[in-house]
């Protein structure tokens, strides 16, 4: 424990050390967060504006949308400013509280997910008692379970992660707080509490995929039932973009935290992080409801919307 130092800033990962590069970094990062805010927004404003969609699909897509605006505001801006300001450094209360929010959100995103196909799999299996299982008290309980789960769980991985003792180094390989970069500057051998939240964490995220694996497999074998083959492709265009966010999210996420670290960069890091932190928030508009008809319907039917277009 001689070479204990006290952590007082960590040094997040910079993408260049050319000022043009930086320039280039903050305006694709600004394109990212900007689409990703118009997108998750107009999803929000269509939602909570038009009572033709207060509807328990809806109601948890604008949860989603929410929660998505937030993680990436988490993570982009701090980075933005960064590259801006040729600076690296973040300090450690914002670096627990980049860790906080972003697992928080990024925790409640899955458990919502997971959420979303039991409300897929009830209204294509059981469309009979979708009404009385799908109540508004059933999906406020279901949304407001999934924000407490990822609070809870957010708080379990920082607390476990910050109460470790940081040895020398505080250069984050990531262009976040992450949590297994963290970890690659703990005392070594001191991290075994970390690991069991982590190990819970995969557990749990490892149910999830598995409940929501067989809800999509019950969903299909009902939807290769429908006789008509307009209602087959409805079904099958609503099913298939949540279940293609799902693996991705899912997969990158529990790579990241999972595979072994590396003592040096990784290209591959870089990338697994950038999947699971800034892709689904970016494309869940797009695949979620920039193709759907009621969402296009009820962009138009806002006041501001309809100015915009006659102007």
């Amino acid at each position: 424990m001689s070479n204990r130092t006290t952590v007082t800033e960590f040094l997040l990962l910079g993408f260049s050390e050319v000022r043009e590069l930086q320039v280039l970094h903050f305006v694709g990062f600004l394109v990212i967060y900007l689409a990703a805010l118009l997108g998750n927004l107009l999803i929000i404003l269509a939602i909570a504006f038009d009572p033709h969609l207060h509807t328990p699909m809806y109601f948890f897509l604008l949860n989603l949308s929410v929660l998505d605006l937030g993680s990436v505001s988490v993570t982009l801006p701090k980075s933005m400013l960064s590259s801006l300001m040729n600076t690296r450094s973040i300090s450690y209360a914002g670096c627990v509280a980049q860790v906080f929010f972003l697992l928080s959100l990024l925790t409640a995103d899955l458990y919502l997910l997971t959420v979303m196909a039991y409300d897929r799999y009830v209204a294509i299996c059981q469309p009979l008692h979708y009404e009385r299982v799908m109540n508004r008290s059933a999906c406020v309980r279901m949304a407001a379970g999934a924000w407490i789960s990822g609070i809870l769980c957010a708080a379990l991985h920082t607390r476990s992660t910050f109460a470790l003792p940081f040895c020398g180094d505080n250069l984050v390989d990531q262009f976040f707080c992450d949590i297994p970069q963290l970890l690659k500057l703990v005392c070594s051998h001191m991290y075994q509490s970390e690991t069991g939240a982590t190990a819970v964490s995969a557990l749990l995220d490892l149910g999830c995929f598995v409940f929501i694996v067989v809800s999509y497999v019950q969903i299909f074998r009902a939807v290769l039932r429908i006789p008509t083959e307009q209602g087959r492709h409805k079904a099958f265009s609503t099913c298939l973009p949540h279940l293609s966010v799902v693996t991705l999210f899912i997969c990158t996420g529990v790579f990241a935290y999972l595979k072994p670290t590396s003592s040096s960069p990784s290209a591959l890091d870089l990338a697994v992080a950038v999947l699971y932190s800034l892709v689904p928030p970016l494309i869940n508009p797009v695949i979620y409801s920039m193709r759907n008809k009621e969402i296009k319907d009820a962009l138009r039917r806002l006041p501001g919307w309809r100015l915009f277009t006659q102007n």
